[in-house]
């Protein structure tokens, strides 16, 4: 293949592509439209013309045959007149006019069956343009809504690299995590809750306990124990009586609780 093909094939190649690009389906339609309506005007010039023509044809062959007629006439009073030569002239100029009338007549009816050919295509040509002015505004629409259709589509297709949407997705992320660490801090504040309630459970055991030793013991003051290496206190013996009192008193406060 040689350079200057290639080059051609390439040069025809692009400008086919920027001539595709280039089309808009709206106006191509429109300009058809519009080249057919011209088309239309030059054919019903072409059909007046044609039938013009053929008026005019028929006329002369008219015009012709009249003269043969005339001609013939003046044949018939040559005759009478004793004048054959002038006779044989008359039948002469006769001839001539009915060959032009024969000629203009076959003229004439081929010219007729082109004018029929021609109002035919007149008349489809005119279906046709009142198809296509039908057919127009509904492509239009159509091609408009498919334009949008992709436009949509190639929108959809960029969000994914689109700043904006990254930029909403990552604040999306964000907010998640920050309910998410909201939830756990609440969480949390429940358990500390939970804790100093149980805590405070415990102090009242606490006191209860305290209490509890306070009556066992009389309300005695503690035992203080001896200094090192010091001589042991005497201790008092427990009064067996005042024992059972305090434990039936501490079963009673048991069954209260």
């Amino acid at each position: 293949m040689g350079f200057f093909d290639r080059l051609s094939r390439l040069l025809r190649a692009n400008l086919n592509d920027l001539v595709s690009k280039a089309e808009d389906p709206a106006k191509i339609l429109d300009q058809s439209v519009t080249d057919m309506q011209t088309d239309l005007v030059k054919l019903r010039q072409a059909v007046a013309t044609a039938i013009a023509s053929q008026k005019r044809l028929q006329n002369q062959a008219e015009q012709a045959d009249t003269q043969a007629k005339t001609w013939y006439e003046r044949a018939e009073l040559a005759l009478k007149k004793g004048e054959e030569e002038l006779a044989r002239e008359s039948l002469s100029r006769r001839k001539t006019y009915q060959d032009t009338a024969t000629a203009l007549t076959n003229q004439v009816n081929s010219q007729a069956g082109q004018v029929e050919t021609l109002k035919k295509s007149l008349t489809a040509l005119e279906g046709k343009i009142a198809e296509a002015k039908t057919k127009k505004d509904m492509l239009k629409a159509r091609a408009q809504a498919a334009e949008a259709q992709e436009q949509l589509q190639s929108a959809v297709g960029n969000l994914s690299t689109n700043s904006s949407m990254a930029a909403f997705e990552q604040m999306e992320e964000k907010v998640l995590g920050l309910e998410a660490r909201s939830q756990a801090a609440a969480e949390l504040a429940g358990a500390d809750l939970e804790s100093q309630f149980a805590s405070l459970q415990g102090s009242d055991v606490d006191d209860e306990l305290e209490a509890l030793k306070t009556r066992m013991s009389g309300g005695a003051t503690p035992i203080q124990l001896p200094a090192p290496n010091g001589p042991l206190p005497q201790l008092e013996p427990v009064k067996v009586a005042e024992v059972n009192a305090e434990l039936e008193e501490l079963k009673r406060s048991i069954d209260k609780l």
